[in-house]
């Protein structure tokens, strides 16, 4: 949970982006250790944008941006893991090499890892339930033994800061929930924990905290229950969106465009598979 001391990173009235194209503006954000933050918004919305702002490693046109280390002084140190999509899976490296690109404070300038390395990589992947896969292909792993591996290179770095590009993205719905499970873990742990998600059914509305992007801003910074709703959820999809609650569950449907209003929230429900979206589909 969220504590009242000074947050490890703020973004204050943040403008970001590409070669000279701003992709958001106007970020006003405070990252507070102990957070789980998910990110949320529709494809292209800046989501991965975000994510960088938050490391520092995306140009900046406005606005201020600061980040701090916990008791003791020193730079915040983050760990990132990326899409899968984004990996060249065919490379020839193995579950623990992996796992060791993440070492450079226990490597320090060796090319090579040491066994203090070696032996450090082996219990962050026990820890993950992988590490009987150290020495297996990362071509040879499932979609969810590929996050995993990947979050072991984060995690071998001992990051104060968690960022996390879509970690569950291309996995079924069982493994999804198993790296949930393991984020919360982790963040009872003391790692506080940024993640985008597509989601907004089966991970989304599960988290404590959601930022939710759209129009090139933040839209809705606040609990589950806070962001997920209908009128912040159109300013963002740029489409009305029909919110179900069931019980403790949320659920979000797009409404049909064709059939705007109460008409077409009845059409929503009628073309919903409720068996899926209540097993976690996407909205």
């Amino acid at each position: 949970m969220a504590t009242e001391q000074q947050p490890l990173i703020s973004l204050s009235e943040l403008a970001v982006g590409y070669d000279g194209e701003v992709a958001l503006r106007r970020l006003e954000l405070e990252v507070r250790r102990g957070d789980l933050i998910g990110v949320v918004g529709p494809s292209g919305c800046g989501k991965t944008s975000l994510l960088r702002a938050l490391m520092g490693e995306i140009e900046t046109y406005a606005g201020e941006s600061s980040r701090r280390g916990l008791e003791g002084g020193g730079a915040l140190r983050i760990g990132y893991v990326p899409q899968v999509d984004t990996v060249d899976w065919n490379f020839p490296i193995t579950v623990e090499q992996v796992a060791l690109l993440g070492a450079w404070r226990e490597r320090r300038w060796a090319p090579w890892a040491g066994r203090r390395a070696r032996r450090h990589a082996r219990e962050v992947l026990e820890q993950l339930g992988i590490e009987e896969l150290a020495e297996r292909p990362i071509r040879a792993l499932s979609g969810g033994q590929q996050q995993r591996a990947f979050l072991a290179r984060a995690l071998i770095s001992d990051p104060q800061l968690l960022l996390l590009d879509e970690p569950t993205s291309g996995v079924d719905i069982k493994t999804s929930h198993e790296i949930l499970h393991e984020l919360r873990e982790l963040n009872a742990g003391g790692v506080t924990i940024v993640l985008t998600t597509h989601d907004l059914n089966g991970v989304a509305s599960h988290l404590p905290r959601l930022v939710c992007l759209g129009q090139g801003t933040i839209q809705a910074d606040g609990s589950a229950e806070e962001v997920l709703q209908p009128e912040v959820l159109e300013r963002a999809y740029g489409q009305p969106m029909l919110v179900v609650k069931r019980g403790l569950e949320t659920y979000v449907l797009p409404v049909p465009e064709e059939a705007p209003g109460a008409h077409g929230a009845e059409e929503a429900l009628e073309a919903a598979d409720l068996t899926l979206i209540e097993r976690g589909g996407d909205a």
